[in-house]
């Protein structure tokens, strides 16, 4: 009997790793494929590359720094907005909304998630950019057109479309991811802790700021950066909304585009060895900036985890 479990948990093992192996396999595979198939685009331009935000398919100029600029500037101003709003929704539901109601809200912010992305970008093309277009941003750049940075932040003609709509959107997208992994973690908090600072006449937001936050740290920055990831990678939606335009300008309201976003609308017309493989170098660039995020983002919960492990001893 004891020989047959030892040799059940060898083949457990042998099966686990090979899992595991086959992942590092895919993982390796995607990397030789993207760096194969840029090349020719790293010959041509080497380290230019990322610093030129020319595109021109005519002429074979090409460069990423337009494309990099939208993907990081929208994902970034989509977490400002979606990550304190997640945060909020997962007090609500677990320390202040009515039992009767939080099951419901619960699932109707989840149902987000399974909204396909292109649904979203029909949305903001088609309903939200026009309204946005004709309420919110003359309003928005009348109001700052005397501050100083705002008013370039938020200059020029109410498009509807660009960078800001793009980020608002991608807020949308990826508040469920947010709010649901972090209300999960603040469900995990001891009952007996959050009992006991109550004892002490500690309100809500005290307890909610000095006790289930620290406890839950680690777990809401993870949703946060699962959240960041899929903004950073998010490709229908954007592709709707930004504008596409190559070019970098200081207002968030003016046209851009997007890594993903590039991708999606020049592959298919792509002519030329040149052209395609500049393409296949922007996938890589985004390939490596998502890795980097995530990286950053496993080293931030090490840390927490070993300064939580150190007010803990």
């Amino acid at each position: 009997m004891v020989r047959r479990s030892g040799f059940r948990d060898a083949r457990f093992h042998l099966l686990t790793a090979t899992a595991a192996i086959i992942v590092l396999g895919i993982f390796g595979g995607v990397i030789t494929a993207l760096g194969v198939g840029s090349m020719p685009a790293i010959r041509a331009f080497g380290f230019d590359f990322l610093t030129t935000e020319t595109w021109n398919p005519v002429t074979e100029k090409f460069g990423a720094l337009a494309s990099m600029y939208g993907t990081v500037i929208s994902s970034f101003i989509a977490m400002l907005i979606a990550v304190p709003v997640g945060i909020g929704i997962a007090i609500f539901l677990t320390e202040i909304c009515p039992r009767a109601l939080r099951r419901l809200i619960g699932i109707a912010i989840e149902l987000l998630a399974g909204i396909p992305s292109i649904i979203y970008g029909i949305w903001g093309l088609f309903v939200f950019a026009p309204i946005f277009q004709a309420t919110a941003q003359p309003w928005i750049i009348d109001r700052l057109q005397d501050v100083p940075v705002l008013q370039d932040l938020f200059a020029g003609p109410p498009y509807g479309i660009g960078i800001f709509t793009a980020s608002l959107i991608l807020s949308i997208m990826i508040l469920p991811f947010i709010s649901a992994v972090t209300r999960d973690v603040f469900e995990t908090v001891p009952s007996t802790q959050k009992e006991a600072a109550y004892a002490l006449g500690c309100t809500t937001w005290e307890v909610m700021w000095q006790v289930v936050l620290p406890f839950s740290r680690p777990g809401v920055v993870g949703g946060a950066m699962l959240a960041l990831g899929r903004a950073l990678g998010e490709t229908m939606a954007v592709t709707f909304v930004i504008g596409n335009a190559h070019r970098i300008t200081e207002s968030l309201f003016a046209p851009g585009t997007s890594i993903s976003a590039t991708i999606a609308n020049e592959f298919s017309e792509a002519v030329g060895d040149l052209y395609y493989s500049s393409l296949i170098e922007l996938g890589l660039i985004l390939f490596g900036i998502t890795f980097i995020v995530l990286a950053v983002a496993q080293l931030m919960l090490r840390a927490l985890e070993r300064r939580a492990g150190g007010v803990a001893a």
